[in-house]
């Protein structure tokens, strides 16, 4: 009887040896050149180093005196993100049944997805920067930025959820001589219901920390409290409102999870 025993071993990514460790040698000869041919003004990141030093030595202790301003920005960036949530997916309800393919004809199909995909293209901080020169500086540019971004997430997983729906429940509706919208109603939305319910509850969450990003550039909210605070040299003021925003991300994650562990 034979004893001997056969360890499994993980297969390589690359099978040749040769192949895989030319592969690793190139990839470091590209980062050594990379690093290497980078335009780093030495004297200037050490200057940058001793202005940093002044901003940290300023910033403390952080001072909480003006703290009624502090409350405005922190309680219009929750006002953007509950708006852009709402209406973000409000919007991306039907953008995802148009972008789900075993639900949509081809022309609508490919508008939801070349929509989303736009929604999808560009930072926040870019289309908060259009939608100010659009409609001004505060809060309104704040919540259209996240309405958009709001749609490139919540739409694209739905049409994802809606695609993956058990469609025995549709062809059973339309069986009976259901119509279009009966069939989206009765059938579909009661399986995506859950997900639509967690994206909700994700995206207000990750909406309330896009704010504090966007109103540096002037749409309103938070950020555009702490870009007057370092405008001011204010560095003790913008101490605080950092850490006030790290606090409520920080309580707007714990909560938001365990609102998603209830409804999972």
């Amino acid at each position: 009887m034979s004893t001997d025993r056969t360890t499994w071993r993980k297969p390589a990514f690359i099978k040749n040896p040769t192949l895989r460790y030319g592969l690793y040698a190139a990839l470091a000869i590209y980062v050594v050149v990379t690093l290497a041919t980078l335009p780093i003004d030495w004297e200037r990141v050490s200057d940058g180093m001793r202005r940093a030093q002044r901003i940290f030595n300023g910033a403390f202790p952080p001072n909480f005196e003006r703290s009624g301003l502090l409350i405005d920005g922190f309680l219009e960036s929750l006002k953007i993100a509950i708006l852009a949530t709402v209406g973000g997916i409000a919007l991306s309800v039907p953008l995802a049944f148009m972008a789900a393919r075993n639900i949509s004809i081809k022309p609508i199909y490919f508008l939801g997805r070349g929509i989303i995909i736009v929604a999808r293209s560009f930072h926040p901080v870019i289309v908060a920067i259009i939608f100010v020169k659009a409609v001004g500086f505060g809060p309104f540019a704040g919540a259209l930025t996240l309405v958009v971004y709001s749609i490139g997430f919540v739409a694209k997983l739905l049409a994802e959820r809606i695609e993956e729906i058990d469609f025995g429940q549709v062809e059973a509706m339309r069986s009976v001589g259901a119509g279009f919208l009966s069939t989206l109603v009765y059938a579909v939305m009661p399986q995506i219901m859950p997900r639509l319910v967690g994206l909700g509850i994700y995206q207000l969450d990750s909406n309330l920390r896009a704010s504090a990003v966007v109103g540096i550039v002037g749409a309103g909210g938070i950020g555009a409290t702490l870009a007057n605070a370092f405008g001011r040299y204010d560095y003790d003021f913008a101490l605080a409102i950092t850490m006030v925003i790290v606090g409520v991300i920080l309580v707007s994650e714990a909560v938001s999870g365990f609102i998603r562990k209830r409804i999972a």
